[in-house]
């Protein structure tokens, strides 16, 4: 029985140190495939998560630019004025800058002007700005100005204008913009020559602005060399002008 015992302890001792390991290479490769397969931070996927649940649901939209601009804008108003030149505010005053005797490039030419409602019943305010000779035309016995230049309108603000001057012609200035009642306004003028310089005959055709005041917008005399403001605009009697009217 001993014998039997001895060889039993024998063959487990054997056993035990002929036991086989694993490499550790082997381990750390199994270990790194089971790490592989985790599911990633918690953190990572819950952004993951919300970004991807903010844009799906976020809708796109693009206002369109008629919705956005002002309901006047598409608007086109007409109005008429007259300026008169009544010789009595020094204007024109003929600068020669070009050192030239005869009409030439650049020479300068402020002026302004009194204006009067379309039917000459009221006095307006004035026309005021300068305009620079481009180009003197012989053939058409008159010049090309460029022109930048205010209308006022007495408490109801003013407009001002930019484009070609001619005195030979009618021609069409842009309107650049305003104060008052005319703050935003866009469109453009229509310049006429009735005597230059002393009787012009403009037409307004503005869009941009809430409606004009009846008493600026009115049936015009018609243009001609002839044509007078009524003796109480001319004097500028109550009634006859309008209110803090530039003079």
């Amino acid at each position: 029985m001993a014998t039997a015992s001895s060889a039993t302890a024998a063959l487990r001792a054997t056993i035990s140190s002929s036991s086989y390991k694993l490499p550790s290479t082997f381990t750390t490769s199994v270990s790194q495939k089971i790490q592989s397969f985790k599911l990633p931070n918690p953190l990572i996927s819950q952004s993951l998560k919300l970004s991807t649940s903010t844009t799906t649901s976020r809708s796109f939209s693009c206002k369109s630019q008629s919705s956005s601009t002002d309901s006047t804008s598409g608007k086109v108003q007409e109005i008429s004025i007259y300026e008169l030149n009544e010789r009595d505010r020094g204007s024109p005053a003929y600068l020669r800058l070009s050192q030239k005797s005869v009409n030439s490039l650049g020479d300068l030419v402020p002026f302004s002007n009194k204006l009067y409602t379309a039917d000459l019943k009221k006095r307006i305010g004035i026309t005021a700005g300068p305009c620079i000779l481009i180009k003197r035309e012989e053939e058409k016995k008159g010049d090309r100005y460029e022109a930048i230049y205010s209308f006022y309108f007495g408490e109801y603000g003013h407009m001002t204008v930019q484009g070609p001057y001619l005195t030979y012609e009618d021609t069409y200035l842009a309107v650049t913009g305003g104060s008052g009642i005319f703050e935003g306004v866009t469109g453009q003028v229509k310049l006429q020559q009735i005597i230059f310089p002393f009787k012009l005959f403009y037409t307004f055709y503005l869009k941009g602005i809430p409606d004009l005041p009846s008493e600026l917008v009115c049936t015009a005399v018609p243009p001609s060399p002839t044509v007078e403001p009524t003796p109480e605009a001319k004097a500028c009697e109550e009634g006859a002008a309008l209110n803090n009217f530039t003079d």
